[in-house]
């Protein structure tokens, strides 16, 4: 429906006389299309579609968001842990070397034994500031994602409840409600409507037209009056150079396109799963492991300082034994990391790492 309003000053040459005269016109527009070969339900089909998709991009970008972030403060506890640890290792070394120093001076001991631990606490230096460096590393991260640096942390959580009990299960899970994978399906009806409405664009439509009027005539002669028009108008395209013909086939092919590129995703969220199952169960054998690994290497350091103190043991025996403890807490720092990323990958995958579903 629109408005309109015209003017015009008119002048006519008859028989050497000269007539000339203005109007004014205004008047009231009326067009609906009645059938467009359903090429508006199509539209709107593909409207309502991307809006799917964009809601679902949010969804999707929101969880790669709070994983990004579980990452950086994991990141930055196991970095805390490691630096604490190789603090503790360095303050060993340091000691070892002030008691070979001694048992030195006393006879007990060698210049060898110095020298040894002069290198081990060289190298624990060396690693003390490479954990400080990875630690600022991590901090700068973690600030990056969640806007504030790094206070108290605490590796607790209580989201191990979302996850369920056997893999099949959370790859249902994933294949329901996953963000990327509900895009997908979105995205092959917002490719459907695409080919819809290139096939209706080769087709018929019909439009009804209407107009209602009112004439002033300034001067030149009484034309005053109210004109009205109805009419309606169907048209067939016939021939368009072949461009109909290749809308249509480049929809088709995106059709196809967005179906395949579904199969895809099912795919790589499938993998996502089962990679963070598996990582979970890795980190639960890890952390046993590293367990035993460091309950059995406190014993054995215990032993060797004693046996070292008793002249059946070297130096070198005593810095070997604290550098496989120190490794199994490591491993033990790392797994237990692990196994809280891999949680949080797991529900990231099936499509629960959401602030409504974490209840943040």
């Amino acid at each position: 429906i629109g408005a309109s309003i015209s003017g015009s000053h008119n002048w006519n040459l008859v028989g050497g006389n000269v007539t000339e005269g203005n109007s004014l016109t205004t008047g009231l527009s009326y067009n609906q299309t009645v059938f467009d070969n359903f090429k508006t339900d199509a539209q709107i089909e593909s409207a309502r579609a991307a809006a799917e998709i964009a809601e679902h991009q949010i969804r999707n970008t929101e969880q790669n968001i709070l994983l990004e972030v579980i990452k950086a403060y994991m990141s930055v506890l196991s970095d805390r842990q490691m630096v604490a640890l190789r603090q503790e290792n360095m303050a060993f070394f340091q000691a070892q070397l002030q008691s070979a120093r001694d048992r030195l001076e006393v006879g007990e001991g060698t210049r060898i034994d110095v020298a040894q631990a002069e290198a081990r606490l060289a190298q624990g230096e060396a690693t003390y500031r490479a954990a400080q460096s990875n630690l600022e590393i991590s901090q700068a991260t973690f600030q990056r994602y969640v806007g504030a640096a790094p206070g108290k942390l605490d590796p607790g959580h209580n989201f191990s409840r979302l996850i369920p009990a056997s893999l099949q299960a959370a790859i249902a899970e994933a294949e329901i409600g996953h963000p990327a994978i509900l895009l997908a399906k979105a995205a092959i009806r917002a490719a459907q409507a695409g080919f819809d409405v290139a096939k209706a664009s080769g087709g018929p439509s019909a439009t009804v037209t209407g107009r209602l009027g009112q004439q002033w005539t300034v001067d030149g002669g009484n034309q005053d009056g109210i004109s009205a028009s109805l009419g309606f108008n169907i048209t067939v395209p016939l021939y368009a150079g072949g461009a109909i013909g290749a809308s249509v086939r480049k929809a088709n092919i995106e059709q196809i396109k967005s179906e395949v590129d579904a199969m895809s995703t099912y795919d790589q969220i499938r993998e996502a799963v089962i990679s963070a199952w598996a990582g979970i169960q890795s980190a639960d054998a890890q952390i046993s492991a590293a367990n035993a690994a460091v309950s059995a290497g406190r014993t054995v350091l215990d032993g060797v300082i004693q046996e070292r103190d008793l002249g059946t043991r070297t130096t070198l025996d005593v810095l070997n034994a604290q550098a496989e403890l120190t490794t199994a807490r490591e491993g033990l720092i790392n797994a237990s990391t692990n196994k809280v990323v891999a949680t949080f990958s797991l529900l990231s995958a099936m499509g629960h790492l959401t602030a409504t579903d974490l209840g943040l």
